[in-house]
């Protein structure tokens, strides 16, 4: 499909694998999770290769502790190059958090301080990924669910801060800024007009769920009213950039998608007509 340049698309679940395989997906990409193709050779990286045969991939990463201390796994870098160099991504992401200490790996995104060393550390390590790989990569924003009492700048404040540093691109995960706006009582029309709009390349859409005091990133619902209209904002900000709708479980059929897709491509269709 033709459109703005990279557009619109999905994450590729193995629910879908066969749609995207046997049939034409009205996608302009797909997004996949790094670590699950990391290995070479076998079934998961062969499907990969076939699905890039038809559309650009993106290469979304859980793991890499952009935040850790210990600084990072070069084993894990070099395994990421490799698939990298074969796949020729339009993207290569991961996130703003920490998941490994003294070789435990907690696989969760855990959050970060907003202070000066976690900045230093932060800003070390996307340095070093950028290196090893080549290519400037996105960092995507957090959802998060505690505040540190010994932060010393806004969550927004540090992402500038790490940009200008390191001369990475955003991930904007509109779904996390509503949800952390939610839980730690800030506005989220603030959050963008505080980061880099400049930087950001790719905004991710999903949905979440209420828990018994917080809104919690689950992934597992569709995109709702409140995040369709934040995502508005986010576009009148940034511009046309890629969009992809993010489901990680509870796995609707592919047509379900594909309409929220639709949802997305008439915001910022919509969007572009009024900047125009």
């Amino acid at each position: 499909m033709t459109t703005s340049v990279p557009g619109f698309g999905l994450g590729l679940r193995k629910d879908h694998y066969r749609d995207f395989l046997e049939t034409d997906v009205a996608v302009d990409f797909v997004e996949v999770i790094s670590e699950n193709f990391m290995v070479p050779g076998g079934r998961p990286r062969d499907m990969l290769r076939r699905v890039r045969e038809r559309h650009p991939v993106a290469l979304h990463g859980v793991s890499m502790s952009i935040g850790s201390a210990d600084g990072l796994d070069r084993a894990y870098l070099d395994r990421l190059k490799a698939l990298v160099d074969e796949i020729e991504p339009l993207f290569v992401s991961d996130h703003l958090s920490w998941s490994r200490f003294q070789g435990f790996n907690s696989h969760d995104l855990l959050p970060l301080p907003y202070t000066q060393e976690a900045l230093d550390t932060v800003c070390a390590n996307i340095e070093m990924a950028q290196d090893v790989l080549g290519r400037t990569m996105l960092i995507e924003n957090p959802s998060s669910y505690v505040a540190f009492d010994g932060s010393t700048m806004t969550e927004w404040q540090f992402i500038d801060a790490m940009c200008a540093r390191t001369g990475c691109h955003l991930l904007l995960d509109v779904n996390n800024i509503f949800v952390s706006a939610s839980n730690h009582g800030f506005d989220p029309l603030a959050y963008l007009d505080g980061v880099p709009t400049n930087r950001v390349r790719q905004i991710h859409l999903a949905g979440h769920s209420q828990g018994a005091d917080m809104l919690i990133d689950t992934h597992d619902q569709p995109v709702p009213p409140p995040v369709w209209a934040l995502y508005e904002q986010a576009i009148a900000r940034v511009g046309p950039v890629a969009t992809m709708i993010e489901r990680d479980d509870a796995i609707p059929p592919l047509g379900d998608l594909l309409d929220e897709l639709v949802t997305a491509r008439a915001i910022g269709t919509s969007m572009k007509r009024k900047a125009a």
